[in-house]
């Protein structure tokens, strides 16, 4: 055993080899506490405690640290017996930061049930590795609805041009409305010529939380040929699609809107109200003059401010 220097951290050691399961989970708790990684290789050991608090104790204090020992004994824990050390497991290694993390995870990517791979999945998502894209291509078509839309999020992470053509087709058409909003959303890095229709089409899919997406994803690639769409989603029967709408067909500065968003600032939801004025701000055409005057005076504040900024920015343009 280690010598430390340090006698509360030589104490802690102590403790971590009593028989009681309490006194070493404690001693854990303990070693969070620690600047520096003197105490690093205790919170690994601690991975392999025979005990699963003391496991899932240790897994959750290597949230905060990340090197390659640290990483791959938390993965480790990913198949572990105890439902609590599997989750432990999975919430730490979805803080993952650097991009060298994701060698440990490659393994759990293709291996193990559904749980594991979604969780590897999910730790290496926004670590935008490369080695990483084929294996999410690969679990596009996973029977788990859950791996199918981390896989998504990874590639959309990723901005992987290569997966554009499956990425519409589970916007469409997966079964899983989790999965179809998930790729609506990863769709926001693409170009390809499918992209419009299969964008299109999820702002008519059956969920809304699919549509809302859909709406939001259309005004971040600022499609022109979005605009009618986006109008009638206006009057979706989900305020948050219409909310999304508003909020791209000002990015798009649809003039065709006009009117509709004009009728919008009187909504009986405040922040439909701001969305408009902020989207007829973007816009910023004369005509909607009058009705930002009006609303300058609506009785909610964040919709006066967001009317009297669509107000500095339509005089200007004038």
């Amino acid at each position: 055993m280690t010598d430390y220097d340090d006698p509360e951290l030589a104490g802690i050691a102590a403790r971590l080899r009593e028989p009681d399961a309490t006194v070493r989970r404690i001693a854990v708790l303990a070693l969070a506490d620690f600047d520096g990684d003197e105490h690093l290789p205790l919170l690994v050991a601690a991975l392999r405690d025979e005990s699963p608090d003391v496991r899932a104790e240790a897994a959750r204090a290597l949230e905060a640290f990340e090197t390659p020992e640290s990483v791959a004994g938390v993965a480790r824990l990913l198949t572990d017996d105890d439902d609590e050390v599997r989750d432990a497991a999975a919430q730490s290694l979805a803080q993952l930061k650097l991009a060298s993390s994701a060698v440990a995870l490659l393994p759990y990517l293709v291996n193990g049930e559904g749980f594991v791979r979604a969780a590897a999945l999910r730790a290496v998502r926004e670590l935008r590795a490369p080695e990483t894209a084929a294996p999410a291509l690969a679990a596009l078509d996973d029977a788990d609805p859950l791996v199918r839309r981390e896989a998504v999020s990874v590639l959309g992470w990723l901005k992987h041009a290569e997966a554009l053509p499956a990425l519409t087709k589970l916007a469409t058409g997966d079964s899983h409305a989790d999965v179809r909003r998930a790729a609506v959303g990863a769709l926001g890095a693409g170009t390809d010529d499918a992209v419009l229709p299969a964008l299109l089409s999820a702002l008519r899919d059956p969920a809304w939380q699919v549509r809302e997406e859909a709406a939001g994803t259309l005004g971040k690639l600022r499609l022109q040929g979005a605009g009618a769409a986006l109008i009638a989603a206006l009057d979706d029967p989900y305020w948050q699609v219409r909310l999304r709408a508003a909020r791209s067909l000002g990015r798009l500065r649809s003039q065709d809107a006009l009117p509709s968003l004009i009728a919008a600032l009187t909504h009986t939801i405040s922040n439909l109200r701001k969305e408009a004025a902020l989207a007829l701000g973007e816009i910023a055409s004369p005509l909607a003059l009058p009705a930002l005057r009006e609303a300058a005076n609506d009785p909610d504040p964040e919709v006066r401010k967001s009317a009297r900024l669509a107000l500095q920015q339509t005089e200007a343009a004038a």
